[in-house]
């Protein structure tokens, strides 16, 4: 014998990170990512069932992680969405506010304004829910909303003083995959919701 204290037998999982399990909130989230991939075209019918199969019946992130790793990654960490906020102000007077490229929509906005725009740019937000919920007060200034396919607005609440709103029917060929409902007032200005500007090649060819 050497005298040496036998060496503890070591635990089950030592030095291993275990797996983090996938709670309910975080299976709905993947399965809004992957509804709005398939509105946006990077997901057919067929992979769309399937994966919101795997999704619902996913234990660990690691699992809900597979089925988003080949759509785009902003907005995601570590394959599981970033949680929207419930609700994001704006409040500003003067000057010109934007959101745009890969910014995570919320559920609502509050948006208080005096001059100025405010350019709410859809086209390559991260959605993770189906509806967003907008209260407007302004005066002056412009509220603009460039949207895609698959995103309808509905501003019947708004109440216009001085300006105008004008919304464009809502495109069918998409699902709807974002529900904007907008109310409040604005006072001067306009509430502006058009599609994307055509680069010059876009409009060469038609597209």
């Amino acid at each position: 014998m050497s005298g040496e204290p036998a060496a503890a037998a070591e635990a089950p999982g030592t030095g291993s990170k275990p797996e983090l399990r996938a709670s309910h909130e975080d299976r709905d989230q993947v399965v809004e990512i992957l509804r709005v991939a398939a509105g946006d075209g990077r997901l057919t019918a067929a992979e769309l069932d399937e994966r919101l199969e795997a999704a619902l019946t996913a234990r660990t992130h690691s699992d809900l992680a597979k089925l988003t790793a080949d759509l785009p990654a902003a907005g995601l960490q570590d394959g599981i969405p970033q949680r929207a906020k419930e609700l994001v102000r704006i409040d500003h007077m003067g000057g010109n506010v934007k959101r745009v490229g890969r910014w995570v929509v919320p559920q609502r906005m509050e948006i208080h304004s005096v001059g100025g725009n405010v350019k709410l740019d859809f086209t390559d937000a991260v959605i993770t829910q189906p509806t967003l919920q907008i209260e407007a007060k302004r005066l002056g200034g412009n509220l603009i909303l460039v949207t895609k396919p698959g995103i309808e607005v509905d501003a019947d609440d708004v109440r216009a003083l001085g300006g105008t709103v004008k919304v464009p029917p809502a495109a069918t060929e998409r699902p709807v995959i974002l529900r904007v409902e907008i109310s409040g007032e604005t006072w001067g200005g306009n509430l502006v919701v058009r599609p994307p500007r055509r680069t010059f090649w876009q409009w060469l060819l038609r597209k």
